[in-house]
């Protein structure tokens, strides 16, 4: 019975607003609902199928269906016609249900007497809530604006859901949204503990009325709406700071086409000519989009995606007429949580987080790289977080272990506590030794350094204990900008870098771009494999300019006073040759222009593939020293990628494989007196720290938070006894040192 999805529809979800107003507990209104729908569309059966947990959906309301199977029938997410539904977030229709691949008989339910079948996804911004069912005993195929209406009126059914109309007792509290614990187990970004309340940076609209009697007043609203979003991007456009081409502007470009596209815009009109409210409309294209997303492979087909996803957001927030800052005021203790954010956004945040929890980025994103710099804990890939999580929710963030609990059962939140009090009475140990040296048991002082990306970092230089930074970062300050920072400005800013280390030694690393560190501003290079791509000192000397800025501006803030400088992802000998030489013209031209140069330069070398391991001898006489980056080096050793989470964990940098080729790297540079020290991750951990002074590396470079434990265990361990334990293990066969030598320092009370 085929009709018009501007008449019918509209007649159809007239009818549902009036059955939603009347008074009714959650499982009489559903019982109504279905109902309505199967009398308007002239089904036999229709079921609403809810989400009873994260893989199963639970058959809540029928007409048609025997009733004693409410409640009883259950499938798993794939299972059967329904579940595959909600598995693919995709309609089906079929004339000849039970012979459909997939089909799973129920007989608690008396379906198998019907035939043909309809379901469509019950979703919010693509978040899959239960399907919605419709079936008769005659073979036959639904039309388009069957499905259509079906559609529309699921979008209803999600929009209540989300309100909290279906709620009720007994079974029906299934039905209730955003109210039982959430746990999800992520990507550890930064590590750290938080407990605190969530704060969205981009709340959800919630709309209280989903449908319409008046389409004319919806479609005024919604083209307002999209004028002041075509404004807001012809003024991005305009911006002076995007004077000039590059990708950047063909990416606002892309963005605008989009903002002015007739068939997205003409799809939402559809739905607000059907009975939607204008947000209603908006979301249910928004879900269409993000359903796309997930199943596009390709890259960059996901981002321009992407870009209509963040579309939506903004024409739903000018519908609500809610300015982009509404709602960011930072509470006290606030946890970020977002689907991913920008190095900038999250500085416009700053310390003021407790946290940061994203359900997109990477460990190696702008946002990771920031929240470093800030010491904010933070958790990435964290599933479903921005879809389960409210404003205001309370939420416990464990960054060491990448795990994330919200609304937490007391239980799990006392264990939570018990463990923030145990770290904080650490701190105070910690705090205890700022001023001593890390000198083993047995007299052997190491250098404990710092790394630090932001002038927000150099504060905690003095607190921590550190002797210096051993690596700073210095393409932050290109990342969060949208234009190159002029050299003047970086001149500045280097001189206030050295002004706050106070006399501690600074190591700059030069601009370290590419992989999975792209400016906004620079052509993004499509490569197969990015990290073994264009990249780092690679970008350097392929294009000399901005790199010979950076060595002046550094030479500049100097201001006379020493400089270290490294060359980051140097391979071969040569790559570092060309580096410094034109690092000796750039300041032979300063020279001569009488500008004020350091009193000392040291240019050295960071070895993060195992090729300049094995470089020439004359390498090693002429680099002034060498810093091991243990997070690059350690997954082209294992060729592990770091950002997968299937192979990252799966290699151990006290595996015997590694030390002996560690062991190799100090044997190189002691004899040829190089300097050498390790900077990254695993500097930072105890139990490695140990190992690697027990190697030979005297001088370890982390984050200012790992000081503290790395300084109380070097003090409390005897090194000679360590060396003997790890060369017993290696002697014995074992694959990796770790089980030895955890054993053994806790058997004589070294805290790791």
């Amino acid at each position: 019975m085929p009709f018009s999805k501007a008449v019918d529809s509209r007649i159809l979800l007239t009818r549902l607003r009036e059955t939603l107003a009347e008074a009714a507990e959650g499982q009489e209104r559903l019982n109504r609902i279905v109902r309505l729908i199967a009398d308007g569309l002239v089904a036999e059966v229709c079921s609403v199928y809810l989400r009873r947990d994260e893989d199963t959906l639970e058959l809540c309301a029928t007409e048609g269906l025997k009733a004693e199977a409410v409640h009883l029938t259950r499938l798993r997410l794939g299972q059967g016609l329904v579940g595959r539904i909600a598995e693919t977030a995709t309609p089906l229709s079929t004339r000849d249900a039970p012979k459909t691949p997939g089909f799973r008989f129920m007989p608690e339910t008396g379906e198998e007497i019907y035939s043909s079948f309809l379901g469509v996804p019950i979703q919010r911004l693509g978040e899959v809530l239960g399907v919605l069912v419709i079936q008769n005993r005659t073979p036959r195929d639904y039309t388009e604006d069957e499905t259509y209406a079906l559609e529309v009126v699921a979008m209803v059914i999600a929009e209540m859901a989300e309100l909290g109309a279906f709620i009720g007792p007994g079974p029906m509290e299934i039905a209730e949204q955003h109210k039982r614990p959430f746990f999800v187990r992520g990507i550890v970004g930064q590590e750290g503990v938080a407990e605190g309340r969530v704060l969205l940076h981009e709340p959800q609209v919630v709309v209280s009325q989903p449908i319409t009697d008046d389409p004319a007043h919806e479609r005024t609203r919604l083209h307002g709406a999209i004028e002041r979003l075509r404004a807001e991007v012809d003024e991005m456009l305009a911006a002076d700071y995007l004077g000039g081409k590059g990708e950047h502007r063909d990416v606002l470009y892309t963005y605008r086409m989009f903002a002015h596209d007739k068939g997205w815009v003409r799809r939402i009109e559809a739905s607000i000519d059907s009975g939607l409210a204008a947000e209603v409309a908006v979301e249910k294209e928004q879900s269409a989009t993000r359903t796309r997303m997930s199943r596009t492979p390709d890259p960059y087909l996901r981002e321009r995606l992407h870009d209509l996803d963040d579309l939506s957001n903004r024409l739903l927030r000018l519908l609500a007429g809610r300015t982009p800052d509404q709602g960011r005021d930072v509470f006290e203790d606030a946890i970020l949580v977002a689907r991913n954010i920008g190095p900038g956004e999250l500085l416009d945040y700053g310390r003021r987080l407790k946290g940061v929890v994203l359900e997109e980025g990477s460990v190696g994103s702008h946002a990771a790289i920031v929240a470093r710099a800030l010491a904010i804990p933070l958790v990435v890939h964290a599933e479903r977080i921005t879809r389960e999580a409210k404003n205001g929710d309370p939420i416990l963030l464990d960054g060491d272990v990448g795990t994330v609990h919200l609304r937490p059962e007391e239980t799990v939140a006392q264990a939570f506590r018990e463990k923030v009090d145990m770290r904080a009475e650490a701190q105070q140990a910690y705090a205890a030794l700022v001023d001593k040296p890390a000198t083993t048991r047995d007299g052997v002082t190491l250098g404990l350094m710092m790394n630090a990306g932001l002038m927000a970092d150099l504060p905690s230089l003095p607190k921590c204990g550190a002797l210096g930074v051993g690596l700073f970062r210095t393409e932050l300050q290109f990342l969060i900008r949208t234009s190159v920072p002029k050299r003047t400005d970086l001149a500045a800013l280097y001189g206030r870098i050295f002004d706050a280390a106070k006399g501690k030694p600074v190591t700059f690393r030069t601009l370290d771009i590419g992989s999975d560190k792209v400016l906004p501003y620079m052509k993004r290079e499509d490569e197969p494999n990015p990290a073994l791509g264009w990249r780092a000192i690679r970008v350097g000397l392929d294009r000399p300019g901005i790199l010979r800025m950076q060595v002046q501006a550094l030479l500049r803030g100097a201001q006379g006073r020493p400089l270290s400088v490294m060359f980051p992802f140097v391979t071969e000998a040569e790559e570092f040759d060309r580096a410094r030489e034109l690092f000796a013209k750039v300041l032979a031209r300063e020279t001569a222009m009488g500008h004020t140069t350091p009193e000392r330069i040291e240019i050295g070398a960071m070895l993060e593939t195992p090729s300049l391991a094995f470089a020439p001898e004359r390498f090693f006489d002429t680099v002034d020293f060498l810093s091991i980056g243990g997070n690059d080096l350690k997954q082209f050793f294992f060729a592990a990628d770091r950002e997968n989470e299937r192979v990252r964990r799966r290699y151990d940098v006290l595996s015997t494989c590694f030390l002996n080729f560690l062991d190799h790297i100090v044997a190189r540079a002691a004899a040829h007196a190089t300097p050498l020290s390790f900077c990254g991750e695993d500097a930072g951990r105890p139990v490695e720290a140990v190992a690697f002074a027990a190697s030979g590396l005297t001088t370890l470079s982390m984050r200012a938070a790992s000081i503290g434990p790395v300084k109380l265990a070097l003090r409390s361990v005897d090194l000679g006894a360590a060396r003997t334990v790890i060369s017993d293990a290696r002697r014995a066969g074992a694959g990796s040192v770790r089980p030895a030598l955890e054993a053994w320092l806790a058997a004589t009370g070294v805290p790791h």
